[in-house]
This record gives C-alpha cells, sequence and structure tokens, in this order.
C-alpha cells in the first residue's frame, strides 16, 4: 500500500511546507506546523471547481439595487452591534472565551426570532438534550425551537435544503467536517472547506448564518485568518474577569459600523440587556477623590461614559514602572514626556498606573488628556470635581487636538447630570447649541492644566 503523503500546515495562517520548522515561512508564527494527510481540493463535477453559477459581466450602473429587510433579533443591544438587525444571506462569525456565554446569547435570539422567521440551531458540541436543559434554565418562552446535533457540512447543508430556514445557527465550526477532506475537524483545510460551503449556501439561498468560533489563549479566533476575511461580521465577545458584564464589539461588518458595541449583564436567567453602560463604567464615589476623571468614549456610534483612574506613586526602584489595563501602555509613556516638556511636570521618579473602570478598553485618542489630568490629580492629591468632563487628544507639541463626535459626547454628558466640560477648542459647540453644561475650550495642554 502507498504511503499517504504528509505535509505542515500552520495553524496560524494555513501556509504548508513539506517538513516541519519550528517557525512557519510565511507569517512568522512559531511552533504552530502541525502534520497532516496532503489531500487534492475538492472539485465540482467537470472537473473545475464550483463557483456561483450565472455570473456575468455587468456595468456598475446597470445593476439592480434592492432594499434588503433586517430581521430584528428582539435584542436592542444585538441589533446595535449588528448595524440594525440580521441581512438576509449575511454569514455572522462571533468568537469568545470558553463559558463567556456565547451560546446563551445566540439561544435566546432564535427563540425571540423563531416567531417572526424559521430558524434552526445545529450543535456540535452538546446533546440536545443538553440544549433543552439549557433552554429550560433560562426560562425562555418558545421551547419549540428546530435543533439538530450533527457535525458533517453536507448532512447539515441538506437539512438546511429541506427546511429553508431564514435563520441559522451554527455552535461551532470548529467541529464541522466535510467528507471530501480526510483531515481532522478544526483542523486548517477542514475550516477553510466548511466555511465556505455555508457561505456559497447562505449566498445562494438568501439565509442568514451565525457561526460560533473557538479562540486562542491570545483571544484570537483560532484557525486560519482567511475565516475572518470569508465572513461577512465577525463579533467578540469580552469580559473582565470576575465580573458579570459582557460586551460584545463588531470588529468587521459590511452592513454596519465597525467597532460598535453592546453591553450584556450575565444573570441567572442568561443575557440581559444593560440599557444605560455609561452608569456601568461609574463609579460613583461618594466625593471626589485624587486621580479620577469622567471622560466620554465613542465606541461606533455610541457616546459612552467612563472613569480614568490613575495612581502616581514614589518609585523605589531605579525604573519607575508605568502599567495600564484598558489603555495603550506606550501612549502613556509618550503623554508623560509631553506633561513634562510642555507641563513643566516631571513624574520620571514616580510609579504610574492607569486603569479604566468596569473592563472597558479605550482605544481611540480622547482619553489623552483625561489621563494626564488622573495622573496630574493622583501626583498632587488634588480631586477633580465629579461633576466635570474632560476629553481630547494631546500632540507631541504639547496642543489639544479634536476628536470626532464633540457634539455628541457634550450631550450625552449633560444628560448623565455633568455640568462642565473641558475640551479641544475645536470641539467647542456650535452657536444655537443648546447644552445643559458649561463648555471651557483649550487649545494647549498648559491651557488646560490652568483651568484645573
Amino acid at each position: 500500500m502507498a504511503k499517504a503523503k504528509t505535509q505542515y500546515v500552520c495553524q496560524n495562517c494555513g501556509g504548508t511546507s513539506p517538513k516541519w520548522v519550528g517557525q512557519c515561512p510565511d507569517c512568522g508564527a512559531w511552533n504552530s506546523l502541525t502534520e497532516t494527510v496532503a489531500t487534492a481540493a475538492p472539485k465540482a463535477r467537470g472537473g473545475g471547481i464550483s463557483g456561483f453559477a450565472g455570473g456575468r459581466v455587468q456595468k456598475l450602473d446597470e445593476v439592480e439595487l434592492q432594499e434588503e429587510p433586517r430581521a430584528h433579533t428582539g435584542l436592542a443591544e444585538m441589533d446595535r452591534v449588528l448595524g440594525g438587525g440580521i441581512v438576509p444571506g449575511a454569514v455572522i462569525l462571533i468568537g469568545g472565551d470558553p463559558g463567556i456565554g456565547k451560546s446563551t446569547l445566540l439561544l435566546q435570539m432564535l427563540a425571540e426570532v423563531h416567531g417572526r422567521l424559521p430558524t434552526l440551531y445545529v450543535t456540535g458540541e452538546e446533546s440536545l438534550t443538553q440544549v433543552h436543559l439549557r433552554a429550560q434554565r433560562l426560562g425562555l418562552t418558545r421551547l419549540d425551537l428546530p435543533v439538530l446535533a450533527e457535525t458533517g457540512v453536507e448532512q447539515i447543508i441538506a437539512q438546511l435544503q429541506a427546511l429553508r430556514p431564514g435563520l441559522v445557527v451554527i455552535d461551532s465550526i470548529q467541529t464541522l467536517y466535510t467528507e471530501t477532506l480526510d483531515s481532522a475537524p478544526g483542523s486548517v483545510s477542514q475550516l477553510r472547506e466548511c466555511a465556505a460551503q455555508l457561505v456559497r449556501y447562505a449566498k445562494s439561498a438568501q439565509t442568514a448564518v451565525v457561526l460560533v468560533g473557538h479562540v486562542t489563549k491570545e483571544g484570537a479566533i483560532a484557525g486560519p485568518r482567511v475565516l475572518e476575511h470569508m465572513v461577512d461580521t465577525v463579533l467578540y465577545f469580552e469580559h473582565d474577569p470576575g465580573s458579570r458584564f459582557r460586551i460584545i464589539r463588531a470588529v468587521k461588518n459590511r452592513f454596519g459600523a465597525v467597532n460598535e458595541l453592546g453591553v450584556f449583564a450575565m444573570t441567572d436567567g442568561g443575557l440581559k440587556e444593560v440599557s444605560n453602560p455609561s452608569a456601568l463604567f461609574l463609579s460613583r464615589h461618594g466625593g471626589p477623590v485624587p486621580g479620577s476623571v469622567i471622560t466620554v468614549t465613542r465606541q461606533g456610534s455610541r457616546p459612552m461614559l467612563v472613569e480614568v483612574q490613575a495612581l502616581v506613586d514614589q518609585s523605589t526602584i531605579g525604573n519607575p514602572r508605568r502599567v495600564t489595563l484598558g489603555l495603550e501602555g506606550n501612549r502613556l509613556n509618550m503623554l508623560l514626556a509631553v506633561l513634562h516638556r510642555h507641563g513643566g511636570i516631571s513624574l520620571g521618579d514616580q510609579d504610574v498606573f492607569a486603569n479604566v473602570v468596569g473592563g472597558m478598553r479605550i482605544q481611540e485618542t480622547a482619553a489623552d488628556l483625561p489621563l494626564l489630568v488622573a495622573a496630574l490629580s493622583s501626583f498632587r492629591s488634588r480631586p477633580v470635581p465629579g461633576d466635570w468632563i474632560v476629553f481630547g487628544e494631546i500632540g507631541l507639541a504639547g496642543e489639544v487636538r479634536p476628536v470626532a463626535g464633540g457634539e455628541e459626547r457634550l450631550i450625552e454628558a449633560a444628560k448623565q447630570g455633568f455640568r462642565r466640560a473641558i475640551v479641544p477648542e475645536a470641539n467647542r459647540p456650535r452657536r444655537g447649541t443648546k447644552l445643559d453644561l458649561e463648555v471651557v475650550a483649550v487649545s494647549r495642554l498648559d491651557e488646560a492644566l490652568a483651568q484645573l
């Protein structure tokens, strides 16, 4: 019998190598090559790779535009992240840590949608008994949900063609396999081919498909990055260890805003929506405390109030520590240098610890000014008044630069009861804008420090 030909496939990028090497020659990842049996790519009848049928060249202005009706999930926070609802034919990939609540959320979503749209829940990790027990534990009002326990993608597509559901949940894509390949489920080749078949079915049948994806220990979705390129929307479940709150963030969305955010709370009855997430990330101290500043960050299209905290303490080692949680560490070092050069205040011999309350991650530059204000407040032991709001980007020349959506941020701050705001000069509200708070516009770092 002829010996089966083997090759080594990178679990990170999908690149192949005829022999094992410590570092992937394509993406540079270490210890990511695994031995697999080399198989030929699946072919369609006639010897060619199958594709979409009926394709022809058209001029762009001749393409007929159709208004795609969105199906509401029954969960306002989920609709926000998806851009207003589920688009027919869309393929959505959702990932998160084990036990974070992916299956719970999707089962709740199907129970809300089932009365308005035919659905199907496909499980490859749990038995139907386990799914039924979870539905009872969640107290779902609709227990007549169609469910299927299957891992063969060909059998799943056959069931979909017979039932013609409008929304399908596959839990999870790593458990599926196709009969055309000999590799084990979860391998790069199986992931790529199973996802490709489901995407082709979703586009041809106009069925929305939600894929649950496992994540690596670094938090990224396991498998080749091409999996994220193939789908229309990529959602990540995030949470702070020990916290009952869950955040869903859209990192890719062809039908809505990127970086949109939805907030849920894990309870005994499943995931519940948080209607006012701004109150979630505020400590609400009994009185003003040093090192605490409230700012307004934008998550997609939503302005949200968060509390930035800093602790500055005398360092006992030669190289002072700079520790950040929810903020970028390198940016903190840059901002402290700007504070020294253009503010005349040196923290070179101080340990600086910065944190965003509630486990929120701020990836925009609007937190520059509040971070420096919080650090200076802790260093001087001078609290910032609790009804003040601060936001703005700091440049290397010491200027306070504007940020996007300044007026929406001020409106959100006024709704939450804040009475004074320190903002960049370019974010000063337009004339005629009625705001129930005093706005102090500054153009330089030293002006902002003088106001404080």
